[in-house]
């Protein structure tokens, strides 16, 4: 059986931050920036890190898939919320998989997605690789124009795959481009032309002549040439420096998302992938300590498409030009929250142990006596004809689509996002759950109605800042006709 790729996803925050809004802001102090100034990247959400990103990306990932098979889940990130804390085993505890399953955390470069799908596909077992970063820059910094939060997520393993493994190769070179130190908060870069000359021109050329040597792959077979570069040209010189056929390089989607770190590599295959005919050649290179070089072709199966494509998620982004909600949101300036933001939010590890099915796998109940299903799940049966005790099984949530009952705009409470939204809603199948909401914006076009679709998310619920913890919980939001 051949190994490769079993399915592909990614997710991308709904909110796009106008590069001109960041130029004109800074432009009495920095006015090359207004060079960067065109275009704009994704901005996640203040409820998203790392991991809700993964999550997103790998329900995407695994629409149809058969979840129990999986038995690792690779996570690959240089902004992982916790230091000490497995976060891809909160990845995989908010996707209900098998408690089987390995997990592990890769970090510490921008090759950590490459290099964990490297890993992933060496494997004897299915296995969930989903990177994700959401990387912070200094205001009025290069990087802050042409970062973006965003996250891919690959199923690999043996069978009926939609691009096989061809063959792989890496250059491991501590060539320091850029760095972020043990409790560095943002990335301290060097000069531009000497990581193009010295970094991209040598090192990643050299992995990509190796690895069509080793495979006796032409450089002309090549149909598609993903390379994360946000320099100008810097992918179609590595091309070039490679033997690549000028054609095959890829958008590097600088102008409507930005770099998003360790996931970039994995978001660019994924893009690939859902343009690519059977047949075709994906060569994915990263760049970070050396250089990751993967060779993939298409097979037939190629033609089963994700059901939410990258170009799908672009179209539906929304500008958002305030940019003082974005320094707010990514703590780049100090605002005045008000006393009701001063609640201590510690939370009791032994309580968040007990409710753990129900917050992160978001498991309610069946009654098996009657059929109801109901949030949480409990010892009785709600449904008052029946009442049944101890008759319940398991039955996940966050699948479900619901109906707005009811809801708020509460300006009363703090939320770090005003007005907090919150409300009722009804499943489908049964159940209800008053929950917050997420993604709700002034826009009469985002606004919630009664009755209109709601679908569930995985998000941060709160932070727990005097103690560094975040919980996560499940947020509504409106469903698009696609969801439904």
């Amino acid at each position: 059986m051949e190994t490769g790729l079993l399915a592909y996803g990614a997710y991308l925050p709904v909110r796009r931050l106008q590069r001109a809004a960041v130029a004109k802001t800074h432009a009495w102090f920095a006015p090359g920036l207004k060079g960067l100034g065109k275009g704009e990247r994704t901005i996640a959400n203040w409820d998203e890190d790392a991991v809700t990103m993964s999550v997103e990306a790998a329900r995407n990932c695994l629409s149809g898939q058969d979840r129990d098979a999986i038995g690792a889940v690779w996570l690959a990130s240089t902004s992982l919320p916790f230091k000490d804390r497995q976060n891809a085993g909160i990845v995989g505890d908010a996707l209900s998989l098998k408690s089987e399953a390995m997990t592990l955390d890769v970090a510490s470069s921008q090759r950590a997605g490459t290099t964990a799908l490297m890993a992933a596909l060496k494997g004897d077992t299915p296995a969930l690789v989903v990177a994700a970063d959401r990387r912070g820059a200094r205001a009025g910094s290069p990087q802050e124009m042409t970062y973006g939060d965003g996250a891919a997520a690959l199923l690999v393993g043996q069978g009926d795959v939609v691009a096989k493994l061809i063959s792989a190769h890496t250059e491991a070179v501590d060539f320091v481009d850029h760095y972020r130190g043990e409790d560095g908060e943002f990335d301290y870069a060097w000069e531009e032309r000497w990581v193009r000359d010295e970094g991209h021109l040598k090192i990643t050329p050299k992995a990509i002549k190796a690895l069509l040597e080793s495979t006796g792959t032409d450089a002309a077979s090549i149909a598609r040439f993903c390379y994360p570069a946000a320099g100008r040209n810097v992918t179609a010189m590595v091309a070039k420096a490679a033997g690549l056929p000028e054609g095959s390089v890829a958008d590097n989607l600088q102008s409507n998302i930005g770099e998003t770190g360790a996931a970039h590599p994995l978001l660019m295959l994924a893009q690939a992938l859902e343009s690519a005919q059977p047949g075709d050649r994906i060569l994915v290179a990263s760049f970070g300590q050396g250089c990751d070089a993967l060779l993939f072709e298409a097979t037939d199966a190629i033609k089963n498409r994700p059901a939410k494509s990258i170009a799908t998620q672009i179209d539906k982004g929304r500008a958002d030009d305030n940019y003082a909600r974005y320094m707010t949101l990514n703590g780049l300036v100090n605002v005045e929250l008000g006393i009701r933001a001063e609640l201590d939010k510690a939370t009791a590890l032994s309580n968040h142990w007990r409710n753990k099915d129900m917050t992160q796998r978001m498991m309610g109940g069946h009654c098996t006596e009657c059929g109801t299903n109901q949030f949480p799940k409990a010892r009785i049966c709600v449904n008052p004809e029946c009442g049944a005790v101890d008759t319940q099984r398991d039955e996940g949530f966050s699948d479900k689509i619901g109906k707005l009952n009811s809801f708020t705009a509460d300006r009363l409470t703090y939320s770090p996002d005003p007005p907090a939204y919150y409300g009722m809603v009804q499943f489908e199948t049964g159940g209800r759950l008053m929950c917050d909401f997420t993604d709700i914006d002034s826009d009469p076009d985002h606004q919630p109605e009664v009755g209109m679709a709601m679908r569930m998310v995985f998000r941060v619920k709160d932070y727990d800042r005097n103690r560094g913890f975040r919980r996560y919980f499940w947020k509504a939001m409106p469903a698009t006709q696609e969801e439904i």
